[in-house]
């Protein structure tokens, strides 16, 4: 879906959420955050962001029907490659090989990490594949850390994973693996955004991937296509999750991330998880239960501690 956005290729990873775009330059770059206005301006274009992330996957849901997961992640990654080729327009052919490597192997895991979201959104509902992907980013930041804190923070997202996975009649074991491999593709795509950072500059290298993960989808587009056309209002809905999910969020992260430092920024994206389940809820009808918000909560809430108890 995705992509939220990563830290700074060239920074250390913080916990953000699944974004699924590249990332954009960091807060740190310029060395002195913006003004209170503007610092202001650029916290409510993170929440609109954030909002138009997770409507953007409600949206694409309602497409599966007719597209699939697979054929929405498929739009959504055609939608992303033209939006950040716009912005980035990267020289591919001057890429050496020093460079090509990292970038193929970020778009592979970029495909594969929203594919993997977008099955889990279609068997477990937005709020609860969002939260099992949050772990992935919220891992990495964790695991730098010699803090007891940190400690008790993976405690308490553990606790609310295991609460998430508990058995149940109406359990979709698979459908929270594939939440959990998203949360892997996640982690291993901030990684390998940090590589791409350090050897190709500024987004061209991020641009690149999504370019090659749209190639690599066109065969599956065209194959769907033919066998089943999308009607004009799915083919529209998966169109708006590519605009709403990828798009708007890499322009509102540039924002943002030039004025906001990077823990605010990290702290502000933790809520996106209580976002999903919202949007889950008004526009698709996914309930969630009492246990499961207070799990949902337990997550954001070790994300949340971790920060704002950081050394900085």
């Amino acid at each position: 879906m995705h992509a939220a956005s990563a830290p700074s290729p060239t920074s250390a990873p913080a916990p953000t959420t699944a974004r699924h775009t590249p990332a954009a330059p960091a807060a740190s770059e310029s060395g002195v955050p913006a003004p209170g206005g503007g610092r202001t301006a650029a916290l409510l274009t993170l929440l609109g962001s954030g909002l138009s992330n997770q409507t953007g996957a409600a949206i694409g849901s309602l497409a599966f029907p007719v597209l699939g997961p697979l054929g929405v992640v498929a739009v959504r990654q055609y939608v992303a490659a033209i939006a950040l080729f716009a912005v980035a327009r990267p020289p591919l052919r001057s890429f050496t090989r020093h460079q090509w490597w990292p970038v193929l192997l970020l778009a592979l895991v970029f495909g594969t990490m929203n594919l993997s979201l977008y099955t889990a959104i279609d068997r477990i509902g937005l709020g609860l594949a969002v939260t099992l992907e949050f772990l992935g980013p919220l891992a990495i930041a964790l695991s730098a850390a010699r803090r007891r804190i940190d400690a008790c923070c993976a405690l308490v997202a553990a606790a609310g994973v295991v609460t998430l996975m508990r058995p149940q009649p109406s359990a979709d074991y698979p459908g929270m693996g594939l939440g959990l491999l998203a949360a892997v593709c996640w982690a291993s795509y901030i990684l390998l955004n940090r590589t791409v950072g350090r050897r190709v500059p500024g987004a061209q290298g991020s641009a690149a991937a999504a370019a090659v993960s749209a190639l690599m989808f066109l065969p599956v587009g065209i194959v769907l296509a033919l066998r089943n056309p999308p009607t004009p209002t799915a083919l529209g809905y998966a169109v708006a999750a590519g605009v709403l999910a990828s798009a708007v969020p890499y322009l509102a992260d540039m924002f943002t991330l030039r004025r906001v430092p990077a823990a605010a920024f990290g702290l502000f994206m933790s809520v996106n998880p209580v976002l999903a389940g919202l949007v889950g809820w008004v526009v698709l009808g996914q309930n969630l239960g009492p246990v499961e918000w207070a799990a949902v909560g337990a997550v954001v809430a070790a994300n949340a501690l971790s920060i704002l108890t950081a050394r900085h």
